[in-house]
Order: C-alpha cells, then structure tokens, then sequence
C-alpha cells in the first residue's frame, strides 16, 4: 500500500485513501504526489483520462496504481 495524494482540476491536496476507488472523467486533470503538500509528483508524466482507459482492457473502469508510477488493469 502506497501513500498517494493528489489534487483534481487544480483543487486542494487529498489523501488518496488506502483502497478508494477514484473516479476520474475526460476533463478532470489528475496529479498524483508523493507527499502531504502535494509539491512532489509521484509520475514523471502524470497519465491522462485516455491512458487510464487504454490500460482498462476488461473496460470494467479499474486501474491499479503501482509502485513507481506503473499502471495496470485491476
């Protein structure tokens, strides 16, 4: 288990609780931090709407987050 936070469209620093299931849509802009003040970024390309949906083969609308920003279908 990872601690994640992130802010959504520019909003306030969030924990990104352990097993929550975020839900994300084409115009929401996602970054995600490695710490509480939200200034380091966990991605070094933070992906986008279109790249979480590519990765979600069984279009079942889940991504799994890994360690070091790697991203797979849930």
């Amino acid at each position: 288990m990872l601690d994640v936070w992130y802010t959504r469209n520019s909003g306030p620093c969030t924990i990104w609780n352990h097993g929550h299931i975020l839900i994300i849509k084409p115009k929401d802009t996602l970054i995600l931090y490695r710490d509480m003040t939200c200034r380091t970024e966990y991605c070094s390309k933070n992906p986008t709407y279109d790249v979480y949906k590519s990765l979600d083969a069984n279009q079942n609308c889940r991504v799994r987050i890994l360690p070091d920003c790697t991203l797979s279908d849930m």
